[in-house]
């Protein structure tokens, strides 16, 4: 089409620039909305070429499509199937397009890296062919026949990092292995006031095989809030200590440290197990003392937050780490921690959700897994339910006449303070709403900017009942155990990402009397959250939260550090390519369970060096 007239015309959102073209048998008018750069861009008969949705609003329109200036590429028809490629201000597609064709010639003669068998097996193209038929295509279907190729190849490189960190792990001797019988764990077992579950029994046969073995244990413990995994790291960190070794457990906030610490320190030294708890708050002369007792062997277990990771942390002898509520974790901080033994210790992560990184490696072979489906005897029911900001009010008194009846509660804000750029509720601000209703005696208001003591304070006073509710961020969100707590109400439950709210309902519904929680969504919600919400409020099964949350968050940066979002993988997708990948795996697998070092596959094994250097010893961390 030529360029009959173009223009601009100012609204109150901007300009909005028009051309009007046409062929000689009809004309469009092609609009932009919020782009200045195309000002004065377009002269009077010029050829264009227009690709967008046209629609008819008393003439036929065409907005913000993609163009190219035919003038400026006269050799544009040679291929009638063209790629487009991102642009950005002062960058045309067709300068873009030469810069891919000289990249692609240079490229030329570049080394194959999938095996001559593969490339047989599946009727795969070449690197080179691959990269021609996605980048300059003769016709549509070549483009498929590439990207296919260039999938498979993401996904089987994937598949072989997997498949080699597992072979390390099963090949890892550091003779390092665990009393699993002994003292220790029998006068546990016999302190504790109720009986195992059988999955909790079923997980420590499990653990118990593992670490009594002179090879490293790497194992995620999966289970749903208040399931009892505690105790079962407990169990295994116990095997360590009557072991002569050292164990210790790293949790997110010090918050959950010290209550881990608090709730079991003083068992442990009745049975003879000698614990410790080291936090950052700690004075510095309390930290030094605290060092050299875990350096001098003084100490069987502990328990702690970052600060284990600091350099000037020593173990006599650590054989093994419990790293609980895993996706709180950095996966450069898990590995840290599990370089402090002289040996390859064993390792056992623990999560109620499995992030989506995890689950991702979960599923393909890295990690062995333990599951507690069962709850103890006794919990009582809990249940979700979802209504809207402006039944608040109605929702507080109903809130008011439980306090009445001796429940306490858990409000869960996203913000401390009010934010000028987001229409969010806070803590702060429902502090003050709940305080004008239901009076300053009984609630207290807790948050990250708060000094640890503060924190802790306003915590001990809601877990002795001093307080029946308890404002907050979410600082509650992991290991904290109230029982008596029954209510929790969350406020813009759309702003947390399902494992999170998974975590934050798990604070409730761990005594014998029934638990509600209560989700209040802002209006103008969009279809989509209102359906994450809706299966959130259906289920309270970890793992179908976490499958969700792969389908809607993406796997993480599996072969990186992140731990959720866009993943390490360009091409490919772990969800939609699930038929890709089960035959990458199986293709990987045979590949090394035949030549485990790739010695007679050096073109795997230098690809696999060249790209993925540092991934091959973060994919060690779950």
């Amino acid at each position: 089409m030529k360029v009959i007239g173009a223009g601009v015309r100012r609204t109150r959102k901007g300009p909005l620039v028009q051309v009007l073209a046409g062929d000689g048998s009809a004309q469009i008018t092609a609009v932009w909305f919020n782009r200045p750069d195309l000002q004065g861009k377009f002269r009077p008969g010029e050829r264009l070429l227009l690709s967008g949705q046209v629609t008819f609003y008393s003439e036929l329109q065409i907005v913000n499509p993609f163009f190219e200036r035919l003038d400026e590429n006269p050799d544009f028809f040679e291929h009638p199937v063209f790629a487009v490629y991102p642009l950005t201000e002062g960058l045309a597609a067709w300068e873009v397009r030469r810069a891919q064709a000289r990249a692609l010639a240079e490229l030329e003669g570049m080394d194959e890296t999938l095996p001559a068998e593969i490339l047989l097996k599946y009727k795969l193209p070449g690197i080179m062919e691959a990269l021609r038929c996605v980048h300059s295509p003769r016709i549509i279907d070549e483009i498929t026949r590439g990207l296919e190729r260039l999938i498979y190849e993401e996904l089987f490189f994937f598949e072989v990092l997997v498949g080699i960190r597992r072979n390390t792990l099963e090949y890892a001797v550091g003779g390092q292995a665990l009393q699993t019988q002994g003292k220790l764990t029998d006068a546990f077992l016999a302190s504790l006031p109720f009986e195992l579950t059988g999955d909790q029994k079923k997980v420590i046969d499990e653990i118990t095989a593992d670490i009594n073995l002179p090879r490293a244990m790497h194992r995620l413990l999966q289970g749903d809030v208040g399931s009892g995994k505690t105790v079962v790291a407990l169990y295994a960190m116990l095997t360590a200590a009557q072991s002569g070794r050292q164990a210790a457990m790293m949790a997110p906030t010090e918050i959950l440290a010290e209550q881990h610490y608090d709730v079991w320190h003083q068992q442990l030294k009745k049975i003879g197990a000698r614990a410790l708890l080291l936090t950052g708050s700690l004075s510095n002369k309390e930290k030094q003392e605290r060092r050299a007792m875990i350096a001098q062997g003084e100490v069987d277990m502990v328990f702690g937050t970052h600060s284990l990771i600091e350099e000037h942390v020593e173990f006599t002898d650590l054989a093994l780490v419990v790293v609980d509520e895993q996706h709180r974790f950095g996966v450069m901080q898990r590995a840290a921690l599990s370089k402090k033994g002289e040996t390859t210790p064993h390792v056992l992560v623990m999560s109620a959700t499995p992030i989506p990184r995890t689950l991702t490696l979960t599923y393909y072979g890295d990690l062995d897994v333990s599951v507690i489906k069962e709850k103890p005897e006794g919990r009582a029911e809990l249940v979700t339910k979802l209504t809207y900001e402006s039944r608040r009010e109605g929702v507080y008194r109903w809130l008011g006449e439980r306090l009445q009846e001796g429940e306490r509660a858990y409000v869960v804000c996203q913000l401390i303070e009010e934010s000028e750029k987001l229409e969010v509720s806070s803590a702060v601000q429902t502090f003050d709403e709940l305080v004008a209703l239901l009076g300053s005696e009984g609630i207290a208001l807790m948050h990250g900017r708060m000094r640890t003591d503060e924190r802790t304070q306003a915590m001990d006073r809601f877990r002795k009942g001093e307080v029946q509710v308890l404002v907050s961020t979410t600082v509650i969100e992991v290991g904290v155990d109230v029982p008596e707590a029954t209510i929790m109400i969350i406020r813009h439950p759309e702003r947390f990402g399902l494992a999170q709210l998974h975590q934050l309902r798990g604070r409730i519904g761990r005594g014998e009397r029934a638990s509600r929680c209560i989700l209040l969504l802002p209006p103008g919600l969009s279809p989509e959250a209102r359906e994450r919400l809706r299966f959130f409020s259906s289920t309270q099964d970890g793992f179908a939260l976490a499958e969700k949350d792969l389908c809607i968050r993406g796997p993480g940066q599996i072969m990186g550090t992140r731990q959720h979002g866009l993943p390490d993988l360009r091409i490919a997708d772990l969800v939609r390519d699930q038929r890709f990948l089960d035959a990458a795996r199986q293709d990987a697998l045979k590949i090394l369970l035949d030549d485990p070092k790739l010695t007679r596959h050096p073109r795997v094994a230098v690809t696999v060096r060249r790209r993925h250097a540092k991934s091959l010893e973060l994919l060690g961390v779950a």
